[in-house]
C-alpha cells in the first residue's frame, strides 16, 4: 500500500500510482474540496474506478475525523458551517451525533454487473472497513416465494406494498429482529451476498438494504435510480448535501432523455377502460359494498381498518377520462406515413381535453395507484388484468407533470424540450398452421403518442437543484467536453481529458480500406448490400484472423448487419473458412444465449491448441461495454463499420432539428445536428475500441475496417490516445506484415500479458487489476498463470520437440518442403508443387520483417547453388523457431 497526500489529503493507494491516475485524483479531491462539478475523462484501462474510490473515500476519510476533532480545515473547501446545516442524509441523526452532516457518496454507474466490478476494486483497497450499501430492485432482491415469480415490475411493487402494510410477508416481519445479525454488518455486501443472507436468517434483502444504507458512507445504485424522478422517489434517494458520481457516464445524456419521454399506444388506453370495467372488478367492488355499511366506498380487501380508498363515482371519472383521452387521439391529422411531430406542449392540451390538468395531478395520480394496488391484490388469477394499462398512464402523468408548480420558466423549458409524435401503428398480422396459410390482421391499426426529451439537461438540472454537493461524471470517452456539458445544461468548473498509460509500442491502431481482393471497404448503408463488398470483407477477417493470436473481436454496426454478413459468408464458405482460423461465437439477443456464447469463447481462447477464437458482436450491445476483455482474451479488435443511428428515425430527425434550433441561441455552445450525429457513431466505436487495452502491460490491435475512418472528420472524434496512432493501410499486405511484427515484439516486452487467459468458471482469490465481467454474474478474475518450466536443452532436441507440438492454424495449409518432396514421390505435377511453393514464400514475406526476409532469401539461394544442409537447418531455426507463431513455417 502506497501513502500520497494529494491536495493536502492523505490517500491510501495500492500500488504506486501513475502520473495520469495522480492528476485524475487531484482533480477528483478539487471537486470534493470546492463543491463543484467535474467532467473527467480517462481512457479505459487507466484505473479510473480505483481512483475514483481511493480519492473520494480517502477525502471523505478525512473530513468525518475533521468533523468529529471539531478541526475544519481551510482549504477544505467551501461555507462548511452552511453545508452542515443544510444538510439531511439518509438517516444522518443529530448534528451532535458523532459524525453527523458527513455527506455520503453516491455511487451510480450503468448496470449492477459493472457496480459488481467497482465492489470487487473497494475490497482490493484499504477503504473496504467503509460502510457499503449496494441498492437493487425488488426483482433482484425479493426472496418472497410469490411476489418473486412476478415478471413485472410494476405489479411486484403493488404485491410488495400489500403484503408489507398489512403484515403478511414473513421475510419483512422478521426484519427488525434480524437487522442486528452480525452477518449483516460486513463491511463490503453485493447482490449475491444480501440475497444469500437474506435466505439464511428469513429476512428481506430489499428492505435490509434501507437499513443499511441509514449508516453507509458509500451507496452503490444504477443510473436509473437517480436520473428517474419516479424511481428515486420510490428509493427515497436524498441529494441534499450528498456527492453524486457517474462512471461510465457517456450514457448519461441518452438516459436522461429516455428517464424523461414515454410513449402511450391505443391499446394502453384500451386496457385502462377495460382495466375500471372488467366484470370480475365490478364484482369485487359490489361485493365489499354489501360487506360494508357505508355505501360511499369500498374498504382494502386485505385490511377493512384501513381508510375507504375509492367509490365508484371515481371509476365512472376515470373512465370518463380515458374515453375522451382516446378520442382526443384519435382526432389528431396524422398527414405523413411516418407520423406527425407536434410542440411539446401539446400533450397538456391533449390531456387537458380529457380533463387532466397540473391542477388535478396530484388527486389522478393518487387515485390511480390505489386503483392499481386494488387490482394487484384483489386478481389472484394470473389471467386477470393486473393494472398494467392504468401503470402506464400513471407513469405518463407523472412524468408530464413532473414539477408540483408548473411556473412560466418550466412550461419554457418544457416547450424547448420536448416534442410530441404521433403514428399509425400498424396491426400485426399472424399466420395460423403451416407458413402456407393466409396471415390474418389482428385487431384494428391503433395510434402510438410519443413524449419525447430530447434536452438531457431538463433531468440532470433536478439532480443540482435537490442540492447535490457536487456531481463528478467519469468516462473513456466524453469528448467532446464542451459540447457535452451544454447538452447537460450543467456548469462543469473542473475537467480533465487524460492520455492513455500505455506506450506506443503496445497498439497498432490501422485503418483498412481496401479487402485482400482491392475491394473498397465501405459499410455505408447504400454499399451494405454489394455483394462484392460483403465477400471482400469476410476475407479482410478471415486474413487478420491468420495473423491475430488469441481472441479477435470483430464488431458490426448493427444487429441486421451481422445477421446479413453471416448469411453471406455462410452461403460463399467464408464463414467455415474463418471458423477453421478461430472458432467464431456470435452475439444473440437472448440473455442465456449470451452467457453460453461468453463461456464458449473464454473457454476456446483458453484451450491448448492455441488457435483463439473470434467473437462477433455488434456496436452498443452487450459485447460494447461492460466486459473486460484483458490479454489474450482480446488481442485485436475489428471495427467493420460507423454505427450510425437510423437516419429516417423520426426521433433521430427531431434531435437533429431540436440541436439546430438551440443554435440559434447564442448563448448555447452545444453540438449541430450533423456533428451530433457523427458523434452517436464515434461514441460506441469508442466504446468497442476500449474493450482491448484494458492495463498498463496489455497490447493489442484496432483495425478500422471502413474506408471512411481515413477522413479528418472522423478521426477528430476518436479518443484522443488513439487519433495520434491512426495509420493509413491502403492495401492488406503491409498492413499483415505490420501486424506480424507488432505482435512478436509485444510479446517480448509485455510477457507478463501474453498469456492471462481465463475460463469463466475459475475464481482466482487474488484477482489482478484487470476483471473480466460475465454479466448478472460476480466479477469473475483470470486464474494465476502457471509458471513455465524452464529445461535446457540441446537445438537438435528443441527442433523434435517443436515439430512434434506444431499444427498448422490456418484454413488452407501452407506448403512445405517436405510436402513439395513428398508430391514428387506420389506423382503429384509440377504446377501444383510451384503454386503450393508460391504460397509459402508469400507466407514468409508477409510474416517476417525485411532483414530477416533478406536473411531468408540469401539462405534459399545458397542453398540453391551448394546444397548445404548443415547451413540451411540453424538458419532455419533461427528464423523462425524463436517466436511460436513462426514454427509453422519452420515446418514447411
Amino acid at each position: 500500500m502506497v501513502n500520497l497526500v494529494l491536495n493536502n489529503v492523505p490517500i491510501e493507494f495500492p500500488f504506486q500510482p501513475y502520473d495520469v491516475q495522480e492528476k485524475f485524483m487531484e482533480r477528483v479531491i478539487e471537486c470534493l474540496q470546492k463543491g463543484v462539478n467535474g467532467l473527467l475523462e480517462s481512457p479505459t484501462g487507466t484505473g479510473k474506478t480505483l481512483c475514483l474510490l481511493c480519492s473520494t473515500l480517502g477525502w471523505l476519510a478525512t473530513r468525518k475525523a475533521q468533523i468529529q476533532s471539531g478541526q475544519l480545515a481551510g482549504d477544505m473547501g467551501v461555507d462548511i458551517k452552511n453545508q452542515l446545516s443544510n444538510a439531511t442524509g439518509l438517516g444522518w441523526g443529530d448534528a451532535a451525533t458523532p459524525g453527523a452532516g458527513v455527506p455520503k457518496i453516491i455511487y451510480a454507474s450503468r448496470t449492477h454487473s459493472q457496480l459488481s466490478q467497482v465492489i470487487s476494486e473497494l475490497k482490493r483497497s484499504s477503504y473496504r472497513y467503509m460502510k457499503v450499501c449496494i441498492l437493487g430492485s425488488r426483482d433482484q432482491l425479493c426472496i418472497h416465494p410469490e411476489v418473486s415469480k412476478e415478471t413485472n415490475n410494476a405489479v411486484k411493487l403493488h404485491m410488495c406494498h400489500a403484503r408489507t402494510t398489512t403484515r403478511t410477508c414473513y421475510f419483512h416481519t422478521n426484519l427488525d429482529a434480524k437487522k442486528e445479525e452480525p452477518d449483516f454488518k460486513m463491511d463490503v455486501l453485493d447482490i449475491e451476498d444480501l440475497v444469500t443472507l437474506g435466505k439464511k436468517h428469513s429476512a428481506c434483502p430489499y428492505f435490509m438494504t434501507k437499513e443499511i444504507r441509514k449508516g453507509a458512507d458509500i451507496i452503490f445504485m444504477p443510473y436509473n435510480y437517480l436520473l428517474d424522478p419516479k424511481v428515486r422517489k420510490i428509493h427515497n434517494i436524498e441529494l441534499q448535501g450528498n456527492i453524486v458520481i457517474f462512471d461510465e457516464a457517456h450514457n448519461v445524456e441518452k438516459m436522461c432523455e429516455e428517464s424523461s419521454s414515454i410513449e402511450l399506444r391505443s391499446l394502453d388506453i384500451a386496457l385502462c377502460v377495460d382495466e375500471v370495467t372488467q366484470r370480475y372488478f365490478l364484482l369485487q367492488v359490489m361485493k365489499k359494498f354489501r360487506e360494508n355499511s357505508d355505501n360511499d366506498g369500498i374498504m382494502d380487501i386485505l385490511s377493512p381498518s384501513t381508510p375507504k380508498d375509492f367509490s365508484l363515482d371515481d371509476l365512472c371519472i376515470l373512465k370518463a377520462m380515458f374515453l375522451e383521452l382516446e378520442k382526443a387521439i384519435d382526432a389528431i391529422p396524422i398527414t405523413s406515413p411516418e407520423g406527425n411531430t407536434l410542440p411539446g406542449e401539446f400533450m397538456l392540451d391533449i390531456l387537458a381535453k380529457a380533463d387532466l390538468s397540473p391542477g388535478k395531478k396530484d388527486v389522478i395520480a393518487d387515485l390511480l395507484d390505489r386503483v392499481i394496488q386494488f387490482l394487484t391484490v384483489a386478481n389472484t388469477s394470473p389471467y386477470q388484468r393486473k393494472g398494467t394499462g392504468l401503470q402506464k398512464f400513471s407513469d405518463l402523468v407523472k412524468i408530464v407533470f413532473s414539477k408540483s408548480h408548473f411556473t412560466a420558466d418550466h412550461m419554457e423549458r418544457v416547450k424547448r424540450s420536448y416534442k410530441v409524435h404521433i403514428k399509425v401503428e400498424q396491426p400485426k398480422s399472424r399466420g395460423k398452421g403451416d407458413s402456407w396459410s393466409t396471415p390474418k390482421v389482428v385487431g384494428k391499426a391503433g395510434r402510438v403518442l410519443s413524449y419525447w426529451c430530447f434536452s438531457p439537461g431538463f433531468g440532470m438540472r433536478d439532480l443540482v437543484e435537490e442540492g447535490a454537493r457536487c456531481l463528478i461524471l467519469t468516462s473513456g470517452t466524453l469528448s467532446p467536453l464542451n459540447s457535452f456539458a451544454a447538452e447537460l445544461q450543467v456548469p462543469f468548473p473542473v475537467t480533465l481529458e487524460n492520455p492513455h498509460i500505455i506506450s506506443s509500442s503496445q497498439v497498432l491502431v490501422g485503418v483498412v480500406t481496401h479487402g485482400p481482393d482491392g475491394t473498397q471497404l465501405d459499410s455505408s448503408y447504400k454499399n451494405r448490400s454489394n455483394s462484392q463488398y460483403v465477400q471482400s470483407l469476410g476475407r479482410t477477417i478471415r486474413s487478420t484472423a491468420q495473423v491475430v493470436p488469441d481472441g479477435l473481436l470483430v464488431f458490426f454496426p448493427s444487429y441486421p448487419v451481422m445477421k446479413a454478413c453471416q448469411e453471406a459468408w455462410q452461403l460463399s464458405g467464408l464463414w467455415d473458412a474463418i471458423n477453421q482460423v478461430k472458432p467464431i461465437f456470435v452475439e444473440p439477443n437472448s440473455k442465456e444465449g449470451f452467457q453460453e456464447a461468453m463461456t464458449g469463447f473464454y473457454n476456446a481462447v483458453a484451450s491448448e491448441d492455441r488457435k483463439g477464437a473470434c467473437f462477433m458482436a455488434v456496436c452498443r450491445g452487450k459485447v460494447s461495454e461492460g466486459l473486460d476483455f484483458c490479454d489474450g482474451n482480446g488481442r485485436a479488435v475489428i471495427i467493420t463499420g460507423l454505427p450510425y443511428p437510423p437516419s429516417r428515425d423520426p426521433r433521430v430527425m427531431e434531435k437533429q432539428k431540436y440541436l439546430e434550433d438551440n443554435r440559434k441561441n447564442p448563448q448555447f455552445k452545444g453540438l449541430t445536428g450533423q456533428q451530433w450525429y457523427r458523434l452517436e457513431a464515434t461514441r460506441a466505436v469508442n466504446q468497442a475500441i476500449g474493450r482491448v487495452i484494458r492495463h498498463q502491460k496489455d497490447y493489442g490491435a484496432i483495425l478500422l475496417c471502413d474506408q471512411r475512418f481515413s477522413g479528418k472528420d472522423i478521426i477528430q472524434q476518436l479518443s484522443a490516445w488513439v487519433r495520434p496512432r491512426v495509420v493509413n493501410f491502403p492495401k492488406i499486405g503491409p498492413l499483415l506484415r505490420d501486424l506480424g511484427i507488432f505482435f512478436r515484439n509485444a510479446e517480448v516486452t509485455c510477457p507478463g500479458s501474453s498469456r492471462a487467459i481465463r475460463a469463466p468458471t475459475a475464481v482466482d482469490s487474488h484477482p489482478s487489476p484487470s476483471l473480466s465481467i460475465v454479466p448478472d454474474k460476480k466479477p469473475v478474475c483470470p486464474p494465476a498463470i502457471k509458471k513455465r518450466k524452464i529445461t535446457i536443452v540441446s537445438d537438435a532436441e528443441k527442433a523434435k520437440y517443436d515439430l512434434r507440438r506444431i499444427k498448422v492454424e490456418t484454413a488452407e495449409p501452407t506448403s512445405s518442403m517436405a510436402s513439395t518432396s513428398s508430391c514428387q514421390s506420389t506423382g503429384v505435377g509440377t504446377d501444383n508443387r510451384r503454386e503450393k511453393a508460391a504460397q509459402y514464400l508469400k507466407s514468409v514475406k508477409t510474416l517476417l520483417d525485411p532483414t530477416r526476409y533478406t536473411t531468408f532469401s540469401d539462405m534459399i539461394r545458397d542453398y540453391r547453388s551448394d546444397k548445404n544442409y548443415d547451413l540451411l537447418i540453424p538458419t532455419l531455426k533461427k528464423l523462425f523457431l524463436e517466436d511460436h507463431k513462426l514454427r509453422h513455417l519452420f515446418k514447411g
